[in-house]
């Protein structure tokens, strides 16, 4: 944002390039509310930018009515993924150091371990897992201390796994049998696209598009609030009905299919760009 004030300043007198300022989300800091003074900050800021590219409906909603942007300006670009790349089959050795055995089911997620993804809610949850799944937690990050505290807390040392950082997600996602996501702030994750197009039921506290995104059959099975405590219901229902998961990843793999490729990100991404500097294509 502070490149978007200067441009606002500047661009002018110093001749300054068509500018396109992106919005993904917002942090720890503002979970429970927007703060004002960066509202203010926005609305001061942004006149002068060409676009201004959002990639969720209420990230879209929050720039139209709390920024005050022209409904010409603000551009919502889902985002995408290389789909071919998660129907590929598990490999039970995808992580390194853990290893899915036969006959394990794991609930898992994708996150970097920071405080706005609540995981220590996530390792509460597992309590309620029926046996034989485990909960598998892929990611890196500042929180992991706190995550481990928790596990190590409710005893649950024997069905929660934190494997580490996984470069390669489409290696990995195949060997969920069910997502979960229990963020406090979301806009429109792309963990959640990735389990989609692997097939998998999502399971989630209902955040940015979440609901918006999953397919109809897995909407009612997103939390109807932020607080994981509303999953247990959801998360009971998945695990213990293997036909319900298949029916529901079935119908999020062809939602991820019809809206959620790369190609069709890379080609709003290139109007939009190309909009911006006053010409009908990019090369």
């Amino acid at each position: 944002m502070d490149a978007v004030m200067a441009h606002r300043l500047f661009a002018r007198s110093l001749g300054l390039p068509p500018l396109v300022h992106h919005e993904d989300g917002f942090n720890q800091d503002e979970t429970d509310g927007l703060k004002r003074s960066r509202n203010w900050f926005r609305r001061l800021a942004l006149p002068t930018a060409a676009a201004l590219v959002v990639p969720s409906q209420v990230l879209e909603q929050i720039a139209l009515e709390t920024w005050r942007q022209p409904a010409a300006r603000v551009q919502r670009i889902a985002n995408g993924i290389r789909l071919a790349d998660f129907a590929k089959p598990a490999r039970a050795d995808a992580l390194p150091g853990l290893v899915k055995q036969p006959g394990d089911l794991w609930l898992g997620t994708m996150a970097g371990l920071r405080a706005v993804k609540n995981l220590p809610e996530m390792v509460h949850l597992a309590q309620w897992l029926p046996e034989p799944w485990k909960l598998v937690i892929v990611g890196e990050g500042p929180e992991r201390d706190e995550i481990e505290w928790t596990v190590a807390e409710l005893d649950v040392q024997g069905w929660v796994f934190l494997p580490g950082h996984a470069p390669d997600p489409a290696a990995v996602m195949p060997l969920f049998d069910l997502f979960a996501l229990t963020s406090q702030s979301e806009q429109f994750p792309i963990s959640v696209v990735e389990a989609m197009a692997t097939a998998l039921a999502v399971v989630s506290t209902d955040v940015g598009d979440v609901a918006a995104m999953v397919s109809d059959e897995n909407r009612p099975l997103i939390a109807g609030a932020r607080t994981p405590h509303f999953m247990i219901e959801p998360l009971l229902a998945l695990t213990g009905d293997q036909a319900l998961r298949a029916s529901i990843g079935g119908a999020n793999r062809a939602k991820a299919q019809a809206e959620y490729g790369e190609d069709a990100m890379i080609a709003a991404y290139r109007s939009t760009y190309a909009g911006a500097m006053g010409i009908a294509a990019l090369p």
